[in-house]
């Protein structure tokens, strides 16, 4: 997996709109090789982000959950503290 996509699900506050648009453009950034699509491409590759976005928005409000919800900050110490660990 890669390692900057970032777990969007079950969060306090809900993933935002950006957000989710940001992790599925990186997703077809990732599955096309394209950091920029050419003039030719960029129809389809902005469309496919898209689509991307509005599925992952139905997968969230279709799963459900007993897990409390995460606290962003919290997680985010985690992985400040785990990164600290593993590069010093």
């Amino acid at each position: 997996m890669c390692r900057n996509i970032k777990t969007l699900y079950n969060f306090e506050p809900v993933a935002s709109e950006d957000e989710i648009r940001a992790a599925a453009l990186q997703y077809v950034r990732k599955v096309t090789g394209f950091n920029k699509p050419s003039q030719a491409n960029e129809a389809a590759f902005y469309d496919a982000v898209e689509q991307i976005a509005a599925i992952t928005h139905q997968l969230f409000d279709s799963l459900e959950t007993n897990a409390t919800p995460k606290n962003r900050e919290e997680e985010a110490a985690k992985v400040r503290e785990r990164n600290q660990r593993r590069f010093g």
